[in-house]
Protein backbone atom coordinates (compact mmCIF):
# COMPACT_ATOMS: atom_id res chain seq x y z
CA UNK A 1 0.00 0.00 0.00
CA UNK A 2 3.21 2.30 0.20
CA UNK A 3 2.67 3.35 -3.25
CA UNK A 4 -1.11 4.31 -2.89
CA UNK A 5 -0.21 6.33 0.37
CA UNK A 6 3.67 7.23 0.49
CA UNK A 7 2.83 9.96 2.65
CA UNK A 8 2.24 7.25 5.12
CA UNK A 9 5.89 7.06 5.62
CA UNK A 10 7.22 10.88 6.49
CA UNK A 11 7.84 11.91 10.10
CA UNK A 12 5.73 14.15 11.49
CA UNK A 13 5.84 17.16 14.01
CA UNK A 14 4.56 17.52 17.15
CA UNK A 15 3.31 20.77 18.04
CA UNK A 16 6.04 22.26 19.56
CA UNK A 17 8.19 21.36 16.23
CA UNK A 18 6.15 22.68 13.13
CA UNK A 19 6.68 25.13 11.31
CA UNK A 20 6.04 27.08 8.15
CA UNK A 21 9.00 25.98 5.89
CA UNK A 22 8.63 27.84 2.69
CA UNK A 23 6.16 31.09 1.66
CA UNK A 24 6.53 32.61 -1.79
CA UNK A 25 3.79 34.79 -3.74
CA UNK A 26 3.74 35.40 -7.54
CA UNK A 27 1.81 38.66 -8.36
CA UNK A 28 -0.91 38.13 -11.42
CA UNK A 29 -0.54 40.14 -14.42
CA UNK A 30 -3.78 42.16 -13.78
CA UNK A 31 -2.06 43.64 -10.91
CA UNK A 32 -4.60 43.23 -8.45
CA UNK A 33 -4.07 39.49 -7.22
CA UNK A 34 -1.64 37.37 -5.83
CA UNK A 35 -1.12 33.76 -5.46
CA UNK A 36 0.26 32.68 -2.30
CA UNK A 37 1.88 29.40 -1.58
CA UNK A 38 3.13 27.72 1.57
CA UNK A 39 4.69 25.18 2.64
CA UNK A 40 4.85 23.34 6.48
CA UNK A 41 6.35 20.82 8.33
CA UNK A 42 4.69 17.26 8.06
CA UNK A 43 2.37 17.84 11.23
CA UNK A 44 0.57 15.51 13.55
CA UNK A 45 -2.30 17.96 14.65
CA UNK A 46 -3.76 20.45 12.08
CA UNK A 47 -2.75 23.79 13.16
CA UNK A 48 -4.04 27.43 12.26
CA UNK A 49 -2.38 29.61 10.06
CA UNK A 50 -2.41 33.79 9.54
CA UNK A 51 -1.47 35.75 6.41
CA UNK A 52 -1.57 39.07 6.32
CA UNK A 53 -0.30 41.60 3.32
CA UNK A 54 0.75 44.95 4.28
CA UNK A 55 2.19 47.66 1.66
CA UNK A 56 4.61 50.35 1.67
CA UNK A 57 2.99 52.19 4.13
CA UNK A 58 2.34 49.36 6.49
CA UNK A 59 -1.03 49.41 5.85
CA UNK A 60 -2.99 45.80 5.77
CA UNK A 61 -4.53 45.14 2.29
CA UNK A 62 -5.36 41.66 2.28
CA UNK A 63 -5.59 39.08 4.81
CA UNK A 64 -7.06 35.32 5.13
CA UNK A 65 -7.11 32.13 8.13
CA UNK A 66 -6.42 28.96 7.24
CA UNK A 67 -8.32 26.68 10.53
CA UNK A 68 -6.66 23.18 10.46
CA UNK A 69 -5.49 22.75 6.85
CA UNK A 70 -5.60 18.93 5.41
CA UNK A 71 -2.18 19.59 3.90
CA UNK A 72 1.06 20.61 4.58
CA UNK A 73 1.25 22.17 0.64
CA UNK A 74 -0.97 25.17 0.03
CA UNK A 75 -1.96 27.42 -2.72
CA UNK A 76 -4.54 29.74 -2.70
CA UNK A 77 -5.15 33.27 -4.17
CA UNK A 78 -5.12 36.98 -2.27
CA UNK A 79 -7.23 40.20 -3.43
CA UNK A 80 -5.05 43.28 -3.15
CA UNK A 81 -7.22 45.82 -2.41
CA UNK A 82 -6.82 50.21 -2.99
CA UNK A 83 -3.90 51.66 -4.95
CA UNK A 84 -0.68 49.74 -6.19
CA UNK A 85 1.78 50.78 -3.10
CA UNK A 86 5.19 48.78 -3.76
CA UNK A 87 7.08 47.19 -2.21
CA UNK A 88 4.52 44.35 0.03
CA UNK A 89 5.49 42.33 2.28
CA UNK A 90 3.45 38.96 3.61
CA UNK A 91 3.52 37.85 6.86
CA UNK A 92 2.57 34.27 7.63
CA UNK A 93 1.98 32.88 11.02
CA UNK A 94 1.39 29.61 12.24
CA UNK A 95 -0.03 28.67 15.71
CA UNK A 96 -2.15 26.45 17.94
CA UNK A 97 -5.01 27.71 19.95
CA UNK A 98 -4.22 26.25 22.68
CA UNK A 99 -0.11 27.03 22.14
CA UNK A 100 2.20 26.95 21.14
CA UNK A 101 3.18 29.32 17.93
CA UNK A 102 5.66 29.69 15.58
CA UNK A 103 8.16 32.36 14.29
CA UNK A 104 6.20 34.58 11.46
CA UNK A 105 7.77 34.63 8.63
CA UNK A 106 7.76 37.58 6.23
CA UNK A 107 8.12 38.09 2.22
CA UNK A 108 8.80 41.04 0.02
CA UNK A 109 8.19 41.54 -3.52
CA UNK A 110 6.90 44.16 -6.17
CA UNK A 111 3.44 44.27 -7.79
CA UNK A 112 3.79 45.29 -11.38
CA UNK A 113 1.16 47.69 -12.41
CA UNK A 114 -1.23 45.92 -15.47
CA UNK A 115 -0.74 47.14 -18.77
CA UNK A 116 -2.84 49.25 -20.35
CA UNK A 117 -5.01 48.08 -23.29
Amino acid sequence: MEFFFPEDKLTRAVPEETKISSLSAQPYPDGYRLRVNIEITPFQKRPYIEVILKDSNGDEVASTSIVEPLSWKLEFTLHIRGELMNPYTLHARLYYPDGPSAEPLSFSFDVEPPASA
